[in-house]
C-alpha cells in the first residue's frame, strides 16, 4: 500500500479511500465490518465518511456501523 502525508498534519494516509456511502442502506453490519476488515488487511487506514450518508430511516446509520466496528478493537 501507498501512503501519502495528509496536509501539515504529519498523519500518513493510504492513497487509496475506502468509501462508506452505502453502509446501511445498501449493506448491512457484518458486510460492512467484512468490507472495512478486508481495507485494514490490504492496507488502508482513509476511511471516507459525510454527514449526509445514510439519508432516510438510515440518517447515521453508516457512522453506527463504523463506531461498532472501531468498538470491537479488532484493529
Amino acid at each position: 500500500m501507498e501512503y501519502t502525508q495528509l496536509g501539515r498534519t504529519g498523519l500518513k494516509v493510504s492513497r487509496l479511500v475506502l468509501g462508506t456511502m452505502n453502509f446501511g442502506p445498501q449493506t448491512d453490519e457484518p458486510t460492512s465490518h467484512g468490507i472495512l476488515d478486508a481495507a485494514l488487511d490490504a492496507g488502508l487506514n482513509f476511511v471516507d465518511t459525510a454527514n449526509v450518508y445514510g439519508w432516510g430511516e438510515n440518517k447515521g446509520r453508516t457512522e453506527e456501523i463504523i463506531g461498532s466496528w472501531f468498538a470491537k478493537g479488532d484493529g
